[in-house]
């Protein structure tokens, strides 16, 4: 994956993948609802100006998230969407306390269309698979 870097934080990582014409996100140690709507809003932004249908979104690196779907959470979906997003491929954390929380936020979102995976390649090969509609 060869990647343009928009934003390198230690909470956060965005990158552009001009090949894929996809978002690539890491992100990174613990968050909170207020860490995380803030690196929303940098996906968000960056979505913006690097518009695309994809984003590989990677939690592998989270140790502790308090994450839970809010109606700012469904204003910022809409928003991720109406910027072209169609897939998001979801790595889930590797602690387990933060990968329930995160499957428990997933499984109410029905749009854009979300799949979790265990590990970045998977989530990649997924990706890659998934047909996107003109907008």
């Amino acid at each position: 994956m060869q990647l343009q870097t928009l934003i390198d934080e230690p909470r956060i990582y965005i990158g552009h993948d001009a090949q894929n014409q996809w978002l690539y996100t890491d992100w990174k140690g613990e968050h909170t609802q207020d860490s995380s709507q803030e690196c929303c809003l940098l996906l968000l932004d960056c979505l913006r100006a690097w518009p695309c249908a994809k984003v590989l979104n990677d939690n592998s690196s989270i140790t502790r998230t308090t994450v839970e779907l809010t109606e700012w959470g469904a204003w910022w979906l809409q928003e991720m969407r109406s910027a072209g997003l169609q897939y998001v491929a979801w790595v889930f954390p590797r602690n387990f306390a933060a990968r329930q929380a995160t499957e428990q936020v997933l499984s109410h979102i029905t749009q854009p269309v979300v799949s979790g995976f265990d590990d970045v390649a998977s989530a990649y090969v997924w990706l890659q698979q998934q047909p996107v509609r003109p907008s």
